[in-house]
């Protein structure tokens, strides 16, 4: 019983990682139809930005505290993130928001290659190892909880909360739901379609960096193929959960994550990710909006 729910625990730390990213991809997907698949390589980018502010502060400044350290490279990483999401979005996105539905789709997968070569060329095609970042562990009989699981999950709870809040409850939410509904009529109404739509891909981007620095935090280690493999889970997550639903984004990461934690446990780990994508495929035959996700409803 302590071994499933140390794999529960595991699953549930993961699965936030998931989560974070999985969002990203349903508010884009949520406010203009698009699929970014070049979402992935962001949480990769905020990964390497992280990696490359803790190596400048470990430079410097001996001894610095732990909290700060993070706390930077995170600020720093969503900084950098969201300028790159924001550029992406102005020179290959908006000039073909009104093209056939392809086109966005194969720029988006352009990007994502520009991006992952981009940081291959410049950092190498090696794995980038940092020593381990927080090290406390809690025993709990034969469980073992340790406090970078605990901040993992509790930061995914806090963001989650707060972007609901921002969604639900602010002017700036109330444009993103009227631009999801009707672009043209939202603009009429006073609504900066363009504004708004920027203003999400840096929302989507920022969560990434805060993925990718947890994701470094847990791991220890980044590589420029990090933005594909879990990139691809997050999209997984976001379509289990009911894309274009928040609360299903992180509930579709949860879920991910726990399945290819129980898989690896108990089964071959070399079959978790076939487990994974036959287990969406199965809820999606009985719930093709997924679990969270409603019908979409015919403008005419």
């Amino acid at each position: 019983m302590e071994y499933f729910i140390q794999q529960l625990l595991n699953g549930l730390t993961l699965g936030s990682i998931y989560g974070l990213v999985a969002i990203g991809y349903t508010m884009v997907y949520g406010i203009i139809g698009m699929i970014n698949f070049a979402h992935g390589d962001i949480f990769m980018l905020g990964g390497f930005a992280a990696l490359i502010v803790f190596l400048i502060l470990t430079s410097f400044i001996a001894g610095i505290p732990v909290a700060l350290a993070l706390l930077i490279m995170m600020v720093v990483a969503m900084l950098v993130t969201s300028l790159w999401n924001w550029t992406i979005e102005r020179v290959a996105y908006r000039p073909l928001r009104g093209s056939f539905r392809l086109a966005p789709l194969i720029t988006a997968i352009g990007m994502s290659i520009v991006l992952s070569n981009f940081i291959q060329v410049t950092q190498g095609p090696r794995n980038k190892p940092i020593p381990p970042l927080v090290n406390d562990v809690f025993h709990f009989g034969d469980v073992t909880v340790s406090l970078k699981q605990m901040v993992i999950v509790v930061v995914t709870a806090v963001l989650l909360t707060i972007f609901w809040y921002i969604v639900n409850k602010t002017p700036l939410g109330r444009a993103q739901r009227a631009t999801e509904q009707d672009r043209k009529m939202a603009a009429l109404l006073g609504v900066d379609v363009d504004r708004t739509i920027s203003i999400t891909f840096i929302m989507g981007a920022s969560l990434a960096a805060v993925a990718g620095t947890m994701y470094l935090m847990y791991y220890g280690v980044a590589s420029f193929a990090d933005g594909f493999i879990p990139g691809v889970k997050a999209f997984t997550a976001a379509v289990l959960g009911g894309i274009g639903s928040l609360p299903g984004a992180v509930l579709g990461g949860l879920l991910i994550g726990l399945i290819e934690s129980l898989w690896s446990a108990y089964f071959s780990i070399a079959y978790k990710d076939v487990a994974t994508f036959a287990i969406l495929a199965f809820v999606l035959i009985f719930k093709p909006t997924g679990i969270l996700g409603r019908p979409e409803v015919e403008k005419v």
